[in-house]
């Protein structure tokens, strides 16, 4: 059935996956319009129960994916190439770093450059436990340590996971560009079955409720920045307007194709953030302080980075990490498919070593970079300045309204406001293009062309998705989305262990495991005299051991593992021509009863 209307629509997709997905999204759509108070609570309901009993288990997961990345990155398996073992990087250095750039930073920098650190500023996180006052330096300090830990390491740590499992799979053993592919290792053929199938829905679900959440937050952004620039009311009605001249952009975008699309927006976008990057460390008349406190903070950041990664509120128990730490984890985590594969597929050619200190420290950089300038910025205009941002930003709960506050104390106000609005528009233009685009190949099951019509239906459905959750959820908007995402986050990252043993597991599989290593011999030494008592006592045999220290084998010939071994030692037989003890000179632990190993 599915198959017949599949063929009757002209696509060119998995059926089961295509259909599965969209039904699930229309469901949402319509249960959320239809029964919008039952359903507002239930997800409530549930939402406040995980934060609460499993908060820690969102906190843990990234830690340990952290340690698993720079365990895999340092360890023998970091010189594995994502790729043909000969094949060079399909891109230069440069282009590489420059694209990560664009992976995913824009929205996440425009939105929070400002609100979360003049937030904990105002309101610092630690405050009841630790004693730091509000306003103060402890405060400004500790608000830099939570920002960089949230959008630095642990933010791009949930990114490259996944990232490096698609590289591995998609370049390596050229699996389809699914998640199930990553599964591989351990459900076989089965990741084209039942099992499979329910993976590639779940992940193509969540993405799409990710990539919602995020346009979300923009279009709240956008609404506040027209408000205070043009009056333009805060309310469902312009909210639902914005989404459509968003998601109408990227439709646009869509059908002009990926050269002519994405790609200029993006190029775009790249400068003219950098340009207001540099507008507000030059205009704002404090440039030294800004650039010392950014290096400082960071300093500060790394020292305090073992006691953030697994800091849980315990004692105080105020409810905070819940909406903030909770709530990033989860979101990121939901699109970390869309940005894993668009990583994945600009990293051919990489070694591991070079793919995870890329990912993780490029980006990551830049955002000490942002965060640092726009940061202190905020606070040197709260403590030396006119001051005004955190009533805006704490007081009146105006997050979204934060960057526009803050623009409002430098040159030219209304007119760089503007440009930080285009700039937030265009973003918002390129993350529904491109997650269309991704979400289209994860149902596809592959990258080759495909009819217009589905990737415009995934745009659509986006589009969707953010109306139902900001404008029909029965409650305020940022907490719908917050309360919605945390519940789709909990299957990514119960995926994501299964992702860190499916990665290690595929590499034994095809590197091979490395033989214990063998190593040259020595007799047992004694003391003389205890050797000379041993002597004259019959009950004791001195065969074995010796007074000078002494070696009772060979150093072992090692050779190169991965060249072939023609000429074989007939005591081995031919059977063993092809095994990795064999090549290496090692013996194998099946052979000498005395474990020793002979020289070759």
């Amino acid at each position: 059935m599915l198959t017949r209307l599949h063929d009757a629509l002209r696509l060119r997709t998995s059926p089961a996956i295509f259909f599965s997905s969209a039904a699930i999204i229309i469901a949402f759509v319509i249960g959320t319009i239809v029964f919008t108070d039952p359903l507002n609570t239930v997800v409530s309901a549930a939402s406040d129960w995980l934060l609460t009993n499993l908060g820690w288990f969102y906190i843990l997961g990234v830690t340990v994916f952290l340690g698993f990345l720079i365990v895999i990155a340092v360890g023998r398996f970091g010189r594995v190439k994502l790729g043909p073992d000969e094949e060079p990087p399909e891109h230069s250095g440069g282009a590489w770093f420059a694209m990560l750039f664009a992976a995913g930073i824009g929205s996440i920098l425009m939105f929070w450059g400002v609100a979360e650190p003049i937030s904990h500023f105002g309101d610092p996180p630690r405050g009841p436990s630790m004693g730091i006052e509000a306003g103060t330096w402890g405060a400004a300090k500790d608000a830099m340590n939570f920002t960089y830990y949230h959008f630095t390491l642990h933010t791009w740590t949930i990114f490259t996971l996944p990232a490096l499992c698609f590289a591995y799979f998609i370049h390596k053993r050229n699996l389809p560009p699914r998640v199930s592919s990553i599964f591989q290792p351990i459900l076989g053929e089965g990741i084209h079955g039942p099992i499979g199938k329910l993976i590639d829905v779940v992940a193509i679900v969540g993405t799409v409720f990710g990539i919602a959440v995020s346009i979300g937050l923009g279009t709240l952004q956008i609404n506040g920045g027209m408000n205070q620039l043009f009056g333009m009311p805060e309310n469902a009605g312009w909210q639902l307007i914005i989404i459509g001249v968003v998601c109408g952009l990227a439709l646009i975008s869509v059908s002009l194709g990926l050269d002519k699309g994405i790609k200029v927006l993006s190029n775009i976008n790249i400068v003219t953030a950098i340009l207001l990057l540099i507008f507000v460390l030059v205009a704002g008349g404090s440039t030294l302080f800004v650039l010392k406190g950014t290096i400082e903070s960071f300093g500060s950041y790394l020292v305090s980075l073992p006691e953030l990664a697994l800091w849980n509120d315990t004692f105080a128990n105020t409810g905070w990490q819940n909406t903030w730490t909770v709530f990033y984890w989860a979101w990121t985590i939901t699109w970390s498919p869309f940005v894993g594969i668009f990583i994945a597929r600009i990293s051919k050619g990489r070694t591991i070593r070079q793919f995870v200190s890329g990912v993780l420290a490029v980006p990551s950089a830049f955002s000490v970079i942002w965060f640092g300038i726009f940061g202190y910025s905020s606070f040197d205009i709260e403590l030396n300045g006119e001051g005004g941002l955190v009533d805006t930003v704490v007081g009146e709960g105006d997050i979204p309204g934060a960057l526009f506050a803050f623009l409002d104390h430098y040159p030219a106000a209304f007119f760089v406001s503007v440009i930080a609005i285009i700039l937030v528009i265009i973003f918002f233009v390129t993350s529904v293009d491109s997650a269309a685009l991704v979400t289209d190949s994860m149902a596809n099951g592959h990258e080759d062309f495909n009819p217009l019509g589905q990737r415009i239906f995934w745009g659509l459905a986006i589009g969707l998705i953010t109306a139902t959750l900001l404008v029909f959820s029965g409650s305020n908007g940022l907490e719908a989305l917050q309360s919605t995402i945390i519940l789709v986050g909990l299957p990514f990252f119960v995926m994501g262990f299964f992702q860190m043993y499916a990665l290690y597991r595929a590499l034994r599989e095809d590197a091979g495991e490395l033989p214990q290593m063998r190593t040259r011999e020595w007799a047992q030494v004694l003391p003389p005299e205890e050797y000379e008592r041993r002597e004259e006592d019959e009950e004791f045999d001195t065969e074995d051991y010796v007074v000078e220290p002494t070696y009772t084998t060979e150093i072992p010939v090692m050779r190169d593992p991965y060249e072939d071994v023609e000429e074989v030692d007939e005591t081995e037989g031919t059977s063993d021509h092809a095994t990795l003890p064999a090549r290496t000179g090692s013996a194998r632990a099946d052979l000498p009863e005395d474990g020793r190993s002979e020289s070759r």
